[in-house]
């Protein structure tokens, strides 16, 4: 079983190494490249102010994170629902640099790059010398992201999961993540009956000349031949 956690952060700024801290994680569970329903969202008190372009990118502002929890509070239950899963990160060194830098300060387990799928790499090797921010590529496959007036990091993670699967080979059933997973779960309950419902034996075309042919042939094998288990039983003339 394939476990991914498709993740997007907002930050005060561009350069952790300047003091910039994360404010929001966002982060959709997929099982097998389907969505399960399981979500992680979580606004932090980044103990730093926001810088005025990162405001006017994700609207979060000083006021708003002031009452919310430091990473430290957060920073276990985040590391609990990540566990040993894939991430996939709309230009990975971004974020996990982000993150890595919090998670040095509380001690945690640090991300490694390399282990991540970074979708952004993704989609400029499969359109090189073309847009591939998040926009340009809901616009290339056609998903809807109508919601995205701004950035925010669970909005930006859920629509990159749909961005992911179009890059690895296109939508599934069942992975429309407007519906609730009772809903996508019946979708896939659906997709498996209607394999069930196949004819598992298939009608056999031979005719009266091939079959006579046939017994001729396996009657010189003897009694046990195992090709008798082949020939089957010839259909019934319609009346």
């Amino acid at each position: 079983m394939l476990r991914e956690i498709v993740l997007d952060t907002e930050t005060t700024g561009t350069d952790h190494a300047k003091g910039d801290r994360v404010i929001e994680i966002g982060c959709v569970e997929l099982l097998n490249h389907i969505p399960t329903g399981r979500n992680h969202h979580v606004y932090i008190n980044p103990e730093f102010p926001v810088a005025p372009g990162a405001f006017a990118v994700h609207g979060l502002s000083n006021e708003f994170l002031a009452d919310k929890p430091v990473f430290a509070a957060i920073a276990d239950e985040f590391a609990d629902f990540i566990g040993d899963a894939r991430l996939v990160i709309h230009n990975a060194a971004f974020d996990i640099g982000f993150l890595n830098a919090e998670f040095a300060r509380t001690g945690h387990r640090q991300f490694k790059l390399a282990e991540a799928v970074d979708t952004l790499a993704l989609a400029r090797r499969k359109h090189p010398g073309a847009a591939n921010n998040l926009d340009a590529l809901c616009a290339r496959y056609g998903i809807d992201n109508s919601r995205r007036t701004k950035h925010g990091a669970l909005l930006d993670a859920e629509i990159l999961a749909e961005v992911y699967i179009e890059l690895i080979g296109g939508r599934q059933v069942g992975f429309d993540l407007s519906l609730k997973p009772a809903a996508r779960a019946g979708a896939l309950q659906a997709q498996a009956a209607g394999r069930e419902a196949r004819p598992r034996t298939l009608i056999s075309r031979l005719t009266e000349a091939e079959r006579a042919a046939h017994e001729a042939f396996i009657k010189s094998l003897g009694e046990n031949a195992l090709w008798r288990e082949y020939l089957g039983k010839a259909p019934e003339a319609s009346s």
